[in-house]
């Protein structure tokens, strides 16, 4: 991803991801280089996901969603309690055709 989705893109992505299905979950031995592997294929596949943390603390939470936004080149669109929704355009086929603002 080369530039920083605007507020406007993150918001439509919100949206298009409501009704999606967490694909990645992050047992409690949190992200390794095997999960971040099978990140960068869901992603590269769908573009937009949902990922689900089996972490109880906020600090770990936070921490592992750095973790799999840094090695993934992905951006984090939102999150809501245990659920980070992440973005990276693919770059085989692109899917999702954001809004310019």
């Amino acid at each position: 991803m080369t530039a920083p989705l605007t507020n406007p893109q993150k918001r439509y992505l919100r949206g298009l991801a409501h009704d999606l299905k967490p694909v990645i979950l992050v047992g409690a031995k949190g992200p390794g280089e095997p999960l971040l592997a099978e990140l960068d294929l869901a992603l590269e596949r769908h573009e937009l996901l949902k990922v689900k943390f089996a972490a109880d603390d906020r600090e770990t939470r936070d921490a592992w969603i750095d973790t799999l936004v840094a090695g993934s080149g992905a951006a984090l669109v939102g999150r809501i309690g245990n659920i980070a929704i992440v973005y990276r355009r693919s770059k085989d086929k692109p899917l999702i055709i954001l809004p310019k603002a």
